[in-house]
């Protein structure tokens, strides 16, 4: 009985993810970086209120650039690829933002901002967010 209670233990123990970071999607590769956005500059004050979605298409933020908005009160952002998530990065695979949606010109296809889902296979791909002050660091 305690190998039994000892094995179900490990099993669920062992299938805990301490990340709600889904970053599994054969089109989109795992890339590591990590971009500083400085919301005291003109360019990212937008980030210090709600609902302002930002696309930063800096080098070495993400594939094709990050998506970052500020989701409610405090410190809650979200930051997502900019990449189309249901297919290979191509030029016009870069999403755009309309309102707070995020859509792919390829396709068409709409994503939310807010949870990166779109009723696709795919849901938008989420890096994390860490905010230091006035500086949001956007990672993978």
């Amino acid at each position: 009985m305690k190998r039994f209670l000892i094995s179900v233990l490990l099993v669920v123990l062992s299938s805990c993810n301490k990340d709600k970071v889904v970053t599994n999607n054969q089109y989109l590769q795992n890339v590591s970086f990590s971009k500083e956005i400085n919301t005291n500059l003109p360019a990212y004050n937008a980030l210090t209120f709600p609902s302002n979605p930002l696309l930063i298409t800096d080098a070495g933020a993400g594939i094709q650039g990050i998506i970052v908005m500020k989701a409610g009160s405090g410190n809650d952002y979200r930051a997502w690829e900019a990449s189309c998530p249901n297919q290979y990065p191509v030029p016009c695979s870069r999403l755009s933002i309309s309102g707070l949606n995020a859509v792919c010109t390829c396709d068409n296809f709409s994503y939310s901002i807010y949870t990166g889902l779109g009723g696709q296979k795919y849901g938008m791909k989420q890096y994390r967010v860490e905010v230091l002050g006035e500086i949001i660091r956007v990672y993978n």
